[in-house]
């Protein structure tokens, strides 16, 4: 089997994920599953690879989304666990009191928090911090979760260009410079899109309000809000029993020593959530019967968000991965001898063939117009360790510079890092605001597409980027 039928079958499939999450036909976890699973078959049957390489491949899926899977099991029990004794009630009662009924404020607010808690690069620990702060608000509020993952991404995307972010780092590792310098170059385009990401939060703060949003405003029928009304209707009694108001203090602070933790960045991120998850489920619910009743409440958005990230270990591990030359499943880097390569790379050829020569010498703005559309096909080593030594190579044909390439590479596809069911990160985001991909996609993608766009255009404006 070629190398191109194997990456027509990997577009393919990547078509077949999108197009059953788009018509709600089935779960994520479901089609993470069994579509790549297909796609293996067709590979074996056409000896390109072997059944034994297969499960290393998605043995090696395991090992990217594993590290996530944990952290969201037990984030979702620690932030469970907070909202149970009652910590977020006031933390969320001292915000209204900051933004009133000022939807514009809480939009506003919701991209700060996203700028500040992305300074460590970290898409998981961000989404881990803002989400269970602002969740609560937006719902009291009458706002569109969607709105707020929108915000979000947006705002991580713009901070993920620093040098020790995953995307600046990989670019500048295949460019063969140090990240700090190529982070240089994309300073001016970074300053505009925080302003942009902040103007945008203004922007959205004007959609909800329009849309009756507000403590005061007519009542939308916002998702997630007749439910959680309902629920809160449903259970008063349980949730005051479970309210710990005199440890308000102990779980503010025990709280604040998990983000240290997190930002810190000594430990696997998971590691903070479970030694919060011990701590706090000990102090504010001593005994083994309540501490089995406390989980077992929370055991039913942790599995189901699990099973989305284990079936994205078979995903990544069918697509991503390739095995090298001593046997093993690998992803592509700088230097390393592949035995067979992996599916995406042979996508990323595919694309070097059917791009028009004509369009050759504009190759840093045909790549900016792509780069929102390929990063819901790719993921962030793929992209980067795949694409863009074959895009450079292409560019020095036509002799276009390396360094637009990459600056039009990092720049366009930050944008659309956290709306891409190929990152982890994305479904952790999406799983703790109880949101589905589909419907984050919808309501983020074109803006993320539009905001990438301007990103370029003010590249090419300060003469970072040839036309």
């Amino acid at each position: 089997m070629s190398e191109t039928i194997v990456g027509i079958l990997g577009f393919i499939t990547i078509i077949a994920i999108v197009y059953m999450l788009f018509q709600s036909k089935t779960l994520p976890s479901i089609a993470f599953i069994i579509f790549p699973s297909i796609l293996a078959v067709i590979l074996i049957a056409g000896g390109y690879y072997e059944i034994e390489q297969i499960g290393k491949l998605i043995k090696g899926g395991f090992g990217s989304t594993g590290p996530t899977a944990a952290l969201f099991v037990f984030s979702v029990l620690y932030f469970g666990i907070m909202g149970d004794v009652g910590l977020f009630d006031v933390i969320i009662n001292a915000l209204m009191k900051l933004v009133g009924d000022n939807v514009i404020g809480v939009t506003l607010m919701t991209a700060v928090i996203a700028l500040i808690a992305h300074l460590d690069g970290g898409g998981a620990s961000t989404f881990c911090i803002l989400i269970p702060a602002m969740l609560p608000v937006y719902q009291k509020m009458h706002m569109r979760k969607t709105t707020m993952l929108r915000i979000a991404v947006l705002a991580m995307g713009v901070l993920n260009l620093m040098p020790w972010a995953g995307p600046t780092m990989r670019a500048a590792s295949v460019l063969g410079v140090e990240a700090g310098q190529l982070w240089g170059t994309l300073i001016p385009i970074q300053i505009f899109g925080i302003a942009l990401c902040l103007a945008h939060a203004v922007l959205a703060g004007f959609q909800e309000k329009a849309r009756g949003a507000g403590l005061t405003g007519k009542l939308a029928q916002t998702e997630g809000v007749v439910e959680v009304a309902a629920a809160t209707a449903a259970a008063p009694t349980e949730t005051n029993e479970l309210a710990r108001p005199k440890l308000f203090v102990f779980n503010l602070l025990l709280t604040i020593a998990v983000i240290a933790l997190l930002i810190w960045d000594q430990f696997p991120s998971y590691v903070p959530f479970m030694l919060g998850v011990g701590i706090s489920i000990m102090v504010n619910y001593p005994g083994q019967k309540m501490q089995k009743k406390i989980i077992n409440s929370h055991a039913g958005p942790a599995l189901m968000m699990c099973s989305t990230l284990m079936g994205a270990a078979v995903l990544m591990g069918v697509l991503v991965y390739g095995i090298d030359v001593e046997g093993a499943a690998v992803i592509a880097k700088p230097g390393t001898e592949m035995a067979i390569t992996s599916v995406v790379t042979c996508m990323a050829e595919i694309i070097q063939m059917v791009l028009p020569h004509a369009l050759g010498t504009h190759l840093p703005i045909v790549i900016g117009i792509l780069s929102v559309p390929l990063a819901l096909a790719f993921d962030t080593d793929s992209y980067f360790y795949g694409m863009l030594p074959i895009m450079i190579a292409i560019g020095a044909s036509f002799g276009v510079e390396a360094l637009p390439i990459a600056v039009a590479m990092v720049v366009c596809r930050n944008c659309a890092t956290f709306i891409s069911p190929m990152v982890p990160a994305t479904l952790l985001g999406i799983g703790l605001a109880d949101v589905d991909i589909k419907d984050h996609i919808k309501a983020s993608f074109l803006y993320v597409w539009a905001f990438s766009i301007l990103c370029m255009v003010v590249a090419v404006i300060l003469g970072i980027m040839p036309l």
